[in-house]
C-alpha cells in the first residue's frame, strides 16, 4: 500500500483524480489517500471512495505537530500527512453523506444569520447609547422595546437618522431570513432519514425542532459511538484531567469537538433548572410519540 496525502489547499477535478489514480496504480500497488478536513469539503473523499480507494479525512486538531517547526508549505504538509497516515498516527473523522451535509449547510447558515442578528442588535444599542437614547422600562427586544424604538424622536442630523434606520433594517432583514430557514428546516425534516430521531429527541424538555435537528445533523449516526462516554467526549462535555502519580486534578470542560452541537445541548439543559411539568408546547410536539419514548422524556 502506498500512502498519498493532499494538503489543505489541494483541489482536483474529476478528470484529474482519474488521471492521478491511474498513474499511481500503474506500478501495481494500491494507493491510500488522506487529507485535512477543511473548506474543500467531502467531494474528494466521495469520489475516491466511489473509485474503490481508501480515503480518510483527518481532523486538523488531532494532527501531531513539532513545536519547533516554523516552516509551512503545501508540499511539507502533504509529506507530513503521508508519513503520519502510514504510521497510523492520524485520526479519521466521520464523513457525512450528501443528504446529511445538505442538512448541515442549512443548520449552519441559520446559525450564521442568528449571529448576524445578535451583532446587529449590539450595534444598534451601542449607536443609541452613544447618542444618549437609553431604554429604562424593562428588558431589551420585547414588544414594549420595539414600540419604544419606533417612537424615538428623529436625530438632529439626517446622516444619523439614516444610520439608525439602516441598522434597524439590517436586523429586520436577518430576522426574516432566519424565519425562512426555520420554515425550510420544518419542511426538510419529514423526508430526512433521521426524522424519527429528531422526533424522539423532541420528547425531552428544552429540545425543540431547531435544537433536535442541529444535534442530529452535527452528530450524524449516533451508533458510531460505543457508549455515552465517547459521545460526551466527542462533544467536549467531559472535564479536563491532569494525572501525575497519585494526584488527579480535574478542570473545566474540554470543549473539544463540535461546538454547535455542544451549545445546543447546553442551552437545552438550562430547561431542567425548573420544576418538571408538561406544558402545552411539550404536549403538542410529543402527543403522537409512543408511550415508551414519552416515559424516557419524563424520567429525564
Amino acid at each position: 500500500m502506498v500512502s498519498f496525502a493532499f494538503s489543505e489547499q489541494f483541489s482536483l477535478s474529476g478528470d484529474s483524480v482519474l488521471r492521478l489514480t491511474k498513474t499511481l496504480t500503474e506500478s501495481g500497488k494500491t494507493p491510500s489517500f488522506c487529507y485535512e478536513a477543511g473548506p474543500c469539503g467531502y467531494g474528494l473523499h466521495r469520489l475516491l471512495t466511489k473509485l474503490g480507494f481508501e480515503c480518510a479525512v483527518v481532523a486538523p486538531s488531532m494532527i501531531p505537530r513539532k513545536t519547533g517547526d516554523r516552516i509551512k508549505t503545501d508540499r511539507r504538509d502533504a509529506i507530513m500527512l503521508a508519513r503520519l497516515w502510514r504510521a497510523g498516527e492520524l485520526t479519521a473523522i466521520w464523513t457525512p453523506d450528501e443528504e446529511q451535509e445538505a442538512m448541515r449547510d442549512l443548520i449552519r447558515t441559520r446559525k450564521q444569520l442568528k449571529d448576524a442578528v445578535k451583532v446587529g442588535k449590539q450595534q444598534l444599542l451601542s449607536f443609541l447609547l452613544r447618542h444618549g437614547r437609553k431604554y429604562q422600562n424593562g428588558k431589551y427586544w420585547t414588544m414594549r422595546h420595539s414600540r419604544w424604538l419606533a417612537e424615538l424622536r428623529r436625530f438632529p442630523y439626517q446622516h444619523q437618522q439614516l444610520a439608525f434606520q439602516e441598522l434597524q433594517r439590517a436586523i429586520d432583514q436577518c430576522e426574516v431570513r432566519v424565519a425562512t430557514l426555520d420554515q425550510a428546516i420544518e419542511d426538510a425534516i419529514p423526508g430526512w432519514h433521521f426524522a424519527p430521531v429528531v422526533d424522539a429527541l423532541r420528547a425531552l424538555r428544552g429540545i425543540n425542532t431547531t435544537i433536535a435537528t442541529t444535534v442530529v445533523a452535527e452528530i450524524g449516526d449516533i451508533t458510531r459511538f460505543d457508549n455515552p462516554r465517547q459521545l460526551m467526549a466527542w462533544l467536549g462535555l467531559v472535564p479536563s484531567e491532569h494525572l501525575s502519580g497519585s494526584t488527579t486534578r480535574r478542570g473545566r470542560l474540554t470543549k473539544t469537538g463540535n461546538a454547535l452541537a455542544r451549545t445546543m445541548l447546553v442551552e437545552a439543559g438550562w430547561s431542567y433548572r425548573h420544576p418538571p411539568k408538561e406544558g402545552h408546547p411539550y404536549l403538542k410536539r410529543s402527543a403522537h410519540l409512543p408511550q415508551e419514548i414519552r416515559d424516557i422524556g419524563w424520567r429525564a
